[in-house]
């Protein structure tokens, strides 16, 4: 069984260094999102995970749990950081239909470069690529309700900017993300169908405000394609707070309204995220 201890200490041995808390301030890696890739809860943002400066590196492990109405998301994974220009992540995910029983599986493979810009140092927001390779394990239900293919890739462009006293005294951060992707409720049921197997451009946007160096709170909005014929994919949104309790540890709870998933509507409830970081 693959564990989050295990999966730190393999990233550690492959890079064969040791991990650095850097110079960078604290919670400008953000957290991690269900997908592995640094940001809020459900939208990557331009940030690289960690507090890596240049040339060190940083390891982070992590794992995050979703409850709505129907289901539950159980989220796992590791990702190192290079200079605060390179993150790559490895994450598992488990969806479990707990009204229909069974559960859907996905290994997520994510990559993000740091190609213009700073969150903090430049008039230009801090500009990053990213792409997450997704492989479903168990494909027979997505199959079986429309899905074409058992994995894909999405690719992504974001721009994350830090405004300094700019609301009330406190530091405000705005992130703006553009993904294409064919995947169904971000590839846990399969990728397009037969009907549709071209990308979708969506938008996702996320607002963050810094009460304090160490807590946060914010809001996102991703936007869904709607691909299945079975049943509609519906946009996503979340609130949260993110505590930075010092550059190694940090948690994050919030709400999530997840639309309907599946065929059943109004799948709300709870995210709650640990993040730890050599």
């Amino acid at each position: 069984m693959i564990t989050l201890r295990s999966l730190a200490i393999s990233l550690l041995v492959f890079c064969n260094c040791s991990a650095i808390a850097g110079s960078k301030v604290i919670g400008t890696g953000g957290a991690t999102t269900i997908e592995g890739s640094a940001g809020g809860g459900i939208v990557p943002w331009a940030v690289i995970n960690g507090y890596a400066s240049s040339g060190q590196w940083s390891v982070t492990g992590f794992g995050n749990q979703v409850g709505v109405d129907d289901f539950s998301l159980r989220t796992i994974g590791a990702g190192f950081s290079y200079g605060n220009q390179l993150e790559v992540s490895l994450t598992k995910q488990t969806l479990a239909l707990e009204t229909i029983g069974g559960d859907l599986k996905q290994t997520i493979v994510g990559v993000k470069y740091h190609v213009a810009g700073e969150l903090l140092y430049t008039e230009m927001p801090q500009i990053s690529v990213g792409a997450q390779w997704k492989k479903h394990q168990n494909f027979e239900l997505p199959q079986a309700v429309g899905a074409l293919d058992d994995q894909g890739i999405d690719w992504y462009v974001a721009a994350s900017k830090v405004w300094l006293d700019a609301f009330a005294g406190r530091n405000l951060l705005l992130n703006a993300t553009v993904r294409a992707t064919k995947a169904n409720q971000t590839g846990l049921l399969g990728f397009g169908s037969a009907e549709d197997n071209s990308y979708q451009l969506m938008t996702e946007l996320s607002a963050t405000i810094m009460l304090t160096p160490h807590w946060a709170v914010g809001a996102e909005f991703r936007q869904k394609p709607n691909q299945l014929a079975f049943a509609d994919e519906e946009h996503w949104r979340d609130v949260f707070t993110a505590w930075f309790i010092n550059k190694n540890v940090s948690l994050v709870g919030g709400y999530v309204d997840l639309g309907s998933i599946a065929g059943l509507p109004n799948q709300q409830g709870y995210y709650v995220a640990v993040e730890a970081t050599w």
